[in-house]
């Protein structure tokens, strides 16, 4: 590569490292192969995916600390890993184990070959649902990267493939459930906001067993302070468009799966050729119609951007009706999703799944055949009931089973 002008990369100077210790030829061979495919393998997702790999391998299985959060900190394991693991590895041989050829060997054939096939495995279920691994789809969805390192943490080399599934399941339900809550609360989920956090999540879940980490977690949930509930009043902004797309998107798959129905979540997400949705007001934005209300245009626009407001509907949809008084349009809400037909009386008497999924459920929701003040606060407490029975700790315990 440095005869024809190319600079090597650092996944170029680990792998010329691990080899160069490993004495046997065939040996070495055989590993280089073995680093070749599933470099190869990572190449196919972009062209810094071989990097980003095996960062979150290393960063998962070995770091021990990060750099303090304060100013003039210095960078530790988790930091130098994330830009110069190469050197990292060489400096850490020692508390890698990597102390003669075998090891060297075993470093690659075993533990790299394991972990990035689980990272590819997990990079696939990100990219489309995978049953049973729907919510690193969800996670990745709402762009958060770090979820492959947190659920590398607990696999091991010598886990079954029901063990491994288990704890990516169990994993993956409390980043969901963790991110619901903060965009619930209007807290940020970015990477920066979160490193640190999801830094000590990994090192305290690194190798447990699926239930042992359920424990964990679950507890960690329980602890927050931040749920739901501590805040009625969710709104739409300027934002976080996106992210309450994806909200309504799950709460409307959440109620047509339990009533039997199939489910639409990709096509709702959208992408893909899927038909475009939007988040649409029930409310028209006519501050002029709810002057027996509002006093005032700005207290019904803020009134009006509440979640018990906002539905998830195809485009064209608000092309035709959204202007339309809720009288006027409540009618065609019945051709659309069951979140938007909850809306109407008739719902309710043709869907006996839908009857039976809220009598099992203990969910409230009703028809409303005007649509004032009172009944956009009752529609948004039945959303946040809807957002805490999809979003509920014990889903981590029952990933564990």
């Amino acid at each position: 590569m440095n005869d024809r002008g190319l600079s090597l990369t650092p996944t170029d100077m680990l792998k010329g490292y691990l080899l160069a210790n490993i004495t046997d030829t065939d040996v070495r061979n055989r590993a280089s192969k073995v680093w070749r495919e599933r470099v190869t393998d990572f190449q196919e997702w972009g062209k810094e995916e071989d990097a980003d790999a095996i960062k979150a391998w290393l960063r998962s299985q070995f770091s021990t600390k990060i750099r303090e959060r304060k100013k003039g900190a210095k960078p530790e394991d988790f930091d130098l890993i994330g830009t110069e693991f190469h050197r990292w590895v060489r400096d850490q041989e020692d508390a890698l184990g990597l102390k003669n050829s075998s090891d060297f060997a075993r470093f690659i054939e075993k533990d790299f070959d394991f972990y990035a096939r689980q990272y590819l495995r997990l990079r696939w279920a990100g990219w489309e649902i995978k049953e049973g691994l729907e919510t690193v789809f969800y996670n990745a969805q709402n762009n958060f990267t770090l979820q492959y390192t947190v659920l590398l943490a607990p696999l091991q080399p010598d886990d079954q493939e029901k063990e491994i599934l288990r704890k990516i399941r169990v994993v993956g339900a409390y980043l969901d459930i963790l991110i619901a809550r903060r965009i619930w609360n209007f807290r940020a989920i970015n990477y920066s906001t979160m490193q640190y956090a999801m830094f000590l999540v990994m090192k305290e879940i690194r190798g447990l067993s699926a239930s042992a980490a359920a424990d964990v977690l679950t507890h960690r949930l329980n602890e927050e302070e931040e749920v739901f509930s501590t805040n009625d009043r969710f709104y739409l902004h300027g934002g976080n468009r996106r992210q309450i797309h994806r909200l309504l998107a799950r709460m409307t798959d959440f109620l047509e799966t339990g009533s039997g129905m199939a489910s639409r979540f990709e096509e709702y997400v959208g992408g893909r050729g899927q038909k475009a949705y939007e988040v649409e007001h029930i409310w028209a934005d006519h501050a002029e119609w709810h002057k027996d209300e509002f006093d005032h245009p700005s207290d019904f626009e803020d009134y009006r951007n509440r979640i018990g407001d906002l539905l998830l509907l195809p485009k064209s949809f608000n092309a035709s009706y959204g202007d339309l008084p809720y009288g006027k349009k409540r009618k065609h809400y019945l051709k659309q999703n069951l979140l938007a037909q909850t809306l109407h009386e008739d719902a309710y008497q043709n869907n006996p799944g839908l009857k039976r999924f809220l009598k099992d459920s203990g969910l409230k929701f009703e028809p409303h055949g005007d649509f004032k003040k009172a009944d956009l606060d009752k529609r948004s407490a039945f959303y946040l009931k809807l957002a805490e029975r999809i979003w509920d700790p014990l889903r981590v315990q029952e990933a564990a089973r």
